[in-house]
């Protein structure tokens, strides 16, 4: 794995910069940052923040320590090497976006070659790690959202269909059941209703921040639904995928024996979400554009509304623990 040499890089006028900061070898920390900014940190949280409640309700309550640890790690690297060798395979479209022109691969931090194979090696060590320490079912599921996020997501919908994340969405929803094989060995349809919690609350998630970046997807060709409809049409499919996810996020309650607490925090976050789904695209409607629609603050939302959700699924378990 490589970090590409700074005397390639090249000075303003497009000409090479001989400069002594440009053609310095680069530091051991700077090739620790690249590769870790290459992971996609950020993105990797929002999965962990999935994977360890579902943990808790597979083992009605606190889950086996080394388990729990064992499937955070090979699921961190599981979803590093999907997010490196998304960033391999769209390099040339990260360099025409803003949002995403800062990134190792779109900035030539990192060769593609050390990028690609970064990639496969966490992909390998996390299905093996997986397949040697927790059980085969978790690696065969990690090791489907790797290839479904690569070939299906990446290569084959997100630079051809409106619909991209929504379908591409599924690879996010694994670690859900990853998380509830890791502990159970088998699959239930208590964490496929946390999945389709997932799978609903995507698009209204990508689609409130991909109306932000609209001409960066426009620009790079990708015809993100924004892009590709009206805001109207945008916000309505947001408010209905809202009302989806809501919907959903209560099924759980019955289907896992959950209590009253996860009860009534679904669906206050329920009633947030769907209040300021509707004040969107009533905006739109009243002919309101750009900043003033307050997507910003809706994806901002959405993030909160799954953490907290999904603190509830954590501390369910844990108060009918003290209750019974």
């Amino acid at each position: 794995m490589a970090l590409a040499d700074r005397a390639q890089q090249t000075g303003p006028a497009g000409t090479d910069d001989t400069s002594p900061e440009a053609s310095r070898k680069a530091s051991l920390g700077e090739y620790v940052r690249a590769y870790v900014a290459l992971s996609k940190p950020r993105v990797i949280e929002l999965l962990l923040i999935t994977t360890i409640p579902v943990m808790f309700v597979a083992a009605g309550g606190v889950p086996p320590l080394w388990t729990a640890v064992a499937t955070l790690l090979f699921g961190t690297m599981s979803a590093a090497s999907a997010n490196a060798m998304n960033c391999y395979i769209d390099r040339d479209i990260d360099r025409e976006m803003r949002r995403t022109r800062q990134r190792p691969g779109a900035m030539q931090l990192v060769t593609p070659r050390g990028a690609l194979v970064y990639g496969l090696v966490l992909s390998i060590g996390s299905t093996v790690g997986f397949a040697l320490l927790v059980n085969w079912l978790a690696a065969a599921l990690s090791a489907f959202a790797i290839l479904f996020y690569i070939f299906v997501y990446t290569m084959l919908l997100k630079r051809r269909t409106a619909q991209n994340v929504v379908w591409g969405g599924i690879a996010g929803c694994m670690p859900v059941l990853i998380g509830w094989v890791a502990v159970t060995g088998s699959l239930a349809w208590a964490p496929f209703v946390l999945f389709l919690v997932v799978f609903f609350w995507t698009p209204p998630h990508t689609w409130a921040l991909a109306m932000r970046y609209r001409e960066d997807y426009a620009a790079a060709n990708v015809p993100m639904l924004p892009v590709v409809a009206t805001d109207r049409r945008v916000l309505l499919e947001c408010v209905l995928y809202s009302w989806a996810t809501v919907a959903v996020s209560l099924i759980f309650w019955p289907v896992a024996g959950t209590t009253v607490v996860y009860g009534g925090v679904a669906l206050a976050l329920g009633v947030l979400l769907l209040v300021q789904a509707h004040r969107m695209y009533n905006r739109s409607r009243a002919g309101v554009t750009g900043a003033k629609l307050k997507t910003m603050g809706f994806f901002h939302l959405t993030n909160a509304y799954l953490a907290l959700l999904f603190v509830a699924v954590t501390v369910d378990p844990i108060i009918a623990g003290l209750i019974t």
